[in-house]
């Protein structure tokens, strides 16, 4: 496996070692090895996996403390425009964003740490998407900023997206107060 670091801190590009041949393929998506040794002890504890048609937009979510989550996310099939928000408020990339386009075909996965919102829109028709998370889903910790919103400047790449009725109603970034 690669690690590639990003401009942002802490948000990590990894590329598996993928062993092609006649079959198909092979490679390792976790390695609990490999991230000890870059001084994470991730332990993760759910994973998740969504479907979504071309056009989909999900995002920005977090969790909040004590119930934020890190996130190792990749396709499965298909491909997504991926966003992480920096929402760690003594960082000094607060406010900013990195995008990446994770896909089945370059195998990328994305390390998500606590302290960033994320989302993706699906650039094709019936993306599998899936993310191994390092605390359990809790409704009541749950946060979601405007994936739109104008002070962010995220260029998601799609016009009109399919959204969910609570990501068309999140929080503003201007009236958002990080709690990490």
């Amino acid at each position: 496996m690669e690690i590639q670091d990003t401009p942002i801190k802490g948000l990590m590009i990894i590329k598996p070692n993928v062993f092609d041949d006649n079959r198909g393929y092979f490679y390792e998506s976790w390695n609990k090895e490999l991230f000890q040794i870059l001084g994470n002890d991730i332990d993760f504890v759910q994973d998740n996996q969504s479907l979504s048609q071309k056009g989909v937009l999900r995002g920005l979510h977090f969790q909040k403390p004590p119930c934020e989550q890190g996130k190792l996310v990749h396709v499965i099939k298909g491909s997504v425009m991926d966003i992480a928000l920096d929402i760690r408020k003594n960082s000094p990339t607060y406010g900013h964003h990195f995008s990446v386009i994770l896909s089945d075909e370059n195998k990328k996965l994305l390390w998500v740490p606590p302290g960033f919102a994320h989302g993706f829109v699906a650039l094709e028709s019936d993306t599998i998407f899936t993310y191994k998370c390092t605390n359990f889903y809790n409704k009541d910790a749950e946060g979601t900023i405007l994936w739109n919103d104008s002070d962010l400047n995220i260029n998601w790449g799609v016009e009109d997206p399919i959204i969910s009725e609570k990501d068309a109603k999140a929080e503003s970034f201007r009236n958002f107060t990080t709690k990490f």
